[in-house]
């Protein structure tokens, strides 16, 4: 008797790719945050993310959180501009956000062609809805946590973290006090990882001495140069993330909600 489909996990993190700049056959890094299997945020949009976006999903992001403006994780903006602003009108545009520091390098880099339809008119940030952020946003009633990362120069590369239910270093040298912060010996860690690191990249050697064997046995690696260098990153003992792979999440809600009520009595008249 055939099998009938499961149905898909109430949380879960979709890998589009897990490449860096020089691996496309592994696709521009980005995950979906999924609910019942419906993206709710995408993260990153390169140009081959963006396409696996709409192979999987079939219609362009609803949201979508940026974490640095190097191509292989921004190019794909150009052509979510053209579903958005000549596609279904009915279809909201997509949500936005980016790190305050960032909007200027992202307009500069992706927003100040002239011209940006040839009958003119028209402004690149009009198909979207733009919303700037410094420590976290709230989405979909989930509170999302936005810290800076060691990636180049300082302040212009971002990580972002949705309590109790993943972090994600985005492209990053190792974080030792950010992870230890937030890992609770049960989200996952999704970390950038290859087998040699550089000034602006975790390598292996750099991940094995900066973190204790806890943090690392809840981490997923990604934006690895190669399949061999992630088959070698597995032997070594890494969990890796692969194209499409659908990871399953904890509950996030707790984490949230717990996050709204200490937000509500720092606010609250009289505290401190």
């Amino acid at each position: 008797m055939p099998s009938l489909p499961s149905d898909p996990p109430a949380w879960s993190l979709r890998f589009l790719g897990v490449g860096n700049a020089a691996a496309p056959q592994l696709g521009s890094a980005s995950v979906v945050l999924e609910h019942a299997g419906q993206p709710l945020l995408m993260v990153d949009c390169g140009q081959e993310a963006l396409s696996a976006f709409l192979d999987c999903y079939g219609h362009p992001p609803p949201a979508l959180f940026i974490t640095h403006v190097h191509m292989d994780h921004v190019a794909g903006l150009e052509r979510l501009f053209v579903a958005n602003f000549f596609g279904d009108q009915r279809q909201a545009r997509t949500r936005l956000y980016v790190p305050a520091m960032l909007v200027p390098l992202l307009q500069g880099r992706i927003a100040e062609y002239p011209n940006v339809v040839a009958e003119g008119e028209a402004n690149f940030w009009d198909a979207f809805h733009l919303i700037p952020v410094s420590h976290g946003f709230w989405h979909h009633r989930l509170w999302f946590d936005v810290f800076a990362v060691r990636h180049h120069v300082p302040g212009t590369a971002w990580g972002l973290c949705l309590p109790g239910a993943f972090f994600y270093s985005g492209d990053t040298r190792p974080i030792p006090e950010l992870i230890a912060q937030y890992a609770d010996g049960r989200m996952p860690l999704v970390h950038d990882c290859d087998l040699h690191g550089n000034p602006s990249h975790t390598g292996l050697p750099d991940l094995l001495r900066e973190y204790p064997a806890a943090h690392i046995r809840q981490m997923v690696a990604y934006h690895y140069a190669s399949a061999a260098d992630g088959a070698a990153l597995a032997t070594a003992g890494l969990r890796i993330a692969r194209p499409g792979e659908r990871l399953t999440l904890p509950e996030p809600a707790a984490a949230t909600l717990a996050h709204a009520a200490a937000t509500r009595r720092r606010l609250a008249p009289g505290s401190d």
